[in-house]
């Protein structure tokens, strides 16, 4: 009975240890989520006067001058692209666009030959080269919770040179899209060919020193760039937001464990307490007995 007290007894500490740990993850994930929700709501200000200006050059354009990231042409071979973490601890974050990704291979391509992949995120990557999907890098991306344009700068201009050469003629982004704190949602958003651009009517004009042309050159693969920047930093959110939820539910399962644990050390002690007053009962019977 003294081993087994012990043995309840060490698992509660480590229980104990347990919550402490997950509740200090969980508070440090609540913290990033603030402001990674600041960050992202601050980037969308940006990026919508950034489309704005977008809309407002392609339209000037208009038919007389076309664009390859403009152009939609016959689809052989499909990009996608997928936003995952680094780390695990966030529940289902990560295995969500696994799911989604490999869900939507299967019911829209018959063969290998039909797509390529990439990742930003080393969990990400680490799946595509389990899958043996076709990868456009040999690499992981990695992107840090504080991100940084120049950390995705250079996947995402291989994919927008892979487009402009024809090695792929269409570039879909999948991840998780931050509704609020306790929800996400997986997205599938297309960026290349451009097909919508959202942005707000502009009566501003231009003046275009090098002409149209080389304007849209330069502008519109930095468009498609600022977009996956956005993207990321949407699915940082959701990264961040999942961790979080995932601790408190860690954190709340410890705290029941514990309390179950404690529960059962205390009848075991109770009933060790209980046969020693027995035996002192009986062995004071039997002296008296003899008496």
């Amino acid at each position: 009975m003294g081993n087994s007290l012990r043995e309840v007894k060490l698992r509660i500490n480590s229980t104990k240890s347990t919550a402490q740990i997950t509740k200090a993850m969980y508070m440090v994930s609540q913290s990033k989520v603030k402001k990674a929700e600041r960050t992202y709501k601050q980037y969308k200000d940006f990026m919508s006067r950034i489309s704005s200006m977008v809309s407002h050059i392609v339209e000037k354009a208009g038919d007389e001058i076309t664009h390859p990231l403009l152009q939609e042409r016959e689809i052989k071979k499909t990009a996608y692209l997928i936003i995952t973490s680094d780390r695990g601890l966030a529940g289902a974050y990560n295995s969500n666009v696994f799911k989604a990704l490999t869900e939507h291979i299967n019911n829209n391509h018959k063969s290998k030959d039909e797509f390529i992949t990439a990742a930003i995120g080393k969990q990400g990557f680490a799946y595509l080269k389990k899958m043996d999907y076709p990868r456009a890098s040999d690499s992981a991306t990695f992107v840090r919770d504080d991100v940084l344009f120049v950390d995705i700068a250079p996947l995402a201009k291989n994919l927008i040179d892979r487009y402009l050469n024809g090695e792929i003629d269409k570039l879909v982004i999948v991840y998780n899209h931050y509704i609020n704190s306790l929800s996400q949602e997986i997205k599938f958003d297309q960026l290349l060919p451009i097909k919508n651009i959202e942005g707000e009517a502009s009566n501003i004009d231009y003046i275009y020193e090098t002409g149209l042309e080389k304007t849209l050159d330069l502008l519109l693969p930095m468009y498609i760039q600022d977009m996956v920047y956005g993207i990321i930093l949407d699915a940082k959110t959701s990264e961040h937001s999942a961790r979080m939820n995932s601790m408190r539910n860690a954190t709340d399962n410890a705290d029941d464990v514990i309390a179950k644990l404690q529960l059962l050390y205390n009848r075991a002690r109770q009933n060790v307490v209980t046969n020693e007053l027995i035996d002192i009962i009986g062995g004071a019977n039997a002296i008296g007995g003899d008496k």
